[in-house]
């Protein structure tokens, strides 16, 4: 078959290695003119690194990853509050890692080699299914026919409006906004350790990386239109953290001049279905836990892995074989996905305190968080995954 998808991220690309790898004709189209960079780090297990042991990336991964030893929690002047081991929570070293969303992109498109066609600079402005195939006319100009559309293009996914309706009707708005940005020469750097700063309606944090970048991340309740160019954004940072403590003014001070900077709203997206005719849709488009999840990005390779390998089992090219496949996806993943989101929602206090009492019970907590049975009480239903992926035919494994 040939199957458009639309977005390069990560799911994207996913989807399209497994695909090929089935046998099927596979085109990208990505709107960014170039793959992206930036956006924020993201802690990396469960399913989304048996995908990822599937597709032999892992070792690249490891290359450009990071496996953290302490979270380290501190106060408005600096003194640590708390102190733990990031492998408490997830039970294992071996089998988890932190990396830019943006590195794991790259290393996953990578691993496609020139199987797939890709198209910058473009995407999706009209379908037209008429149950045979998808007539895609672009952005550009240009008409193609494809036998299925997936669409991996994120949060404001283009293909979910096309098909199914506007953003509104799927989108949750979790009352926080999210920022991440890289300098270069931080005037200070602490080694494998993420530095948490929180107070009322913030948190604030710092990473270093190699070659003497840092990474500063905020996240902070905000309600009101969230601005959509860099100028408004920084404002809008400012305005909300001018009179924080800790390094804050220094990391807004750096802000102007960095690279990568990346901005958008704390949302999540549900879907009553995951699929319409011949079109369906993955990853953050149909299933976006949000940030607060810490694991958008696996759960979206291990969707795009699944609908790869449904779509692989049962021929879709003709007549309902697609809606099976279709259909089989939503159902092995749907209550997966509504636990990681029902879980993400009980987070906003760990990112943002919206009150002293909420701040107290978070430090309270991140004190007792060495302790495993405190962490998997406290994170269970957030870190643990509870999936069996299906085989895919070319593999003849049951993992």
């Amino acid at each position: 078959m040939k199957i458009l998808v639309v977005g390069a991220g990560l799911a994207g690309p996913t989807a399209a290695f497994w695909l090929i790898k089935g046998g099927h004709e596979v085109t990208i189209v990505e709107h960014a003119p170039e793959l992206r960079s930036g956006g924020y780090l993201i802690d990396f297990w469960g399913a989304g690194f048996d995908v990822a042991e599937r597709m032999g990336i892992v070792p690249e991964l490891r290359e450009r990853g990071y496996v953290f030893t302490e979270a380290r929690v501190i106060n408005r002047d600096g003194r640590k509050v708390a102190s733990f081991n990031p492998a408490v929570i997830i039970e294992s070293n071996d089998r988890y890692l932190t990396i830019a969303r943006s590195d794991l992109s790259a290393v996953i498109y990578d691993a496609l080699g020139r199987a797939a066609e890709l198209l910058l600079g473009d995407t999706a402005q009209h379908l037209d299914d008429d149950g045979e195939r998808v007539r895609v006319t672009f952005e550009g100009g240009s008409i193609r026919d494809f036998d299925l559309v997936i669409g991996a293009d994120g949060l404001h996914s283009r293909v979910r409006k096309l098909a199914f309706g506007p953003q509104e009707q799927y989108e949750t708005y979790l009352g926080m906004v999210v920022a991440a940005f890289e300098v270069e020469r931080y005037p200070k750097r602490d080694e494998l350790v993420a530095m948490m700063y929180a107070d009322i309606g913030f948190q604030a944090l710092r990473l270093s990386f190699r070659d003497d970048t840092t990474l500063v991340l905020f996240s902070l309740r905000y309600e009101g239109d969230v601005p959509l160019d860099r100028a408004g954004q920084e404002a809008l940072l400012r305005a909300k953290l001018t009179d924080a403590g800790w390094e804050v003014p220094t990391m807004l001070a750096l802000m102007s001049s960095s690279r990568n900077f990346y901005f958008d709203s704390v949302s999540q997206i549900q879907m009553p279905s995951w699929s319409t005719g011949r079109v369906a849709l993955v990853g953050d488009a149909v299933a976006c836990p949000s940030f607060l999840a810490g694991q958008g990005s696996a759960l979206a390779m291990v969707e795009a892995y699944t609908l790869a390998a449904e779509l692989v089992t049962t021929p879709a090219g003709t007549g309902d074989g697609h809606r099976q496949a279709f259909a089989r996806y939503q159902e092995r993943l749907e209550s997966l996905l509504r636990s990681k989101q029902d879980a993400a929602r009980g987070l906003g206090l760990a990112f943002a305190p919206k009150n002293r009492r909420q701040l107290f019970v978070r430090n309270a907590v991140m004190r007792m968080m060495g302790l495993p049975k405190v962490a998997d009480l406290v994170m269970g239903r957030s870190f643990h995954d509870r999936v069996e992926l299906p085989s895919f035919p070319e593999l003849n494994t049951g993992r």
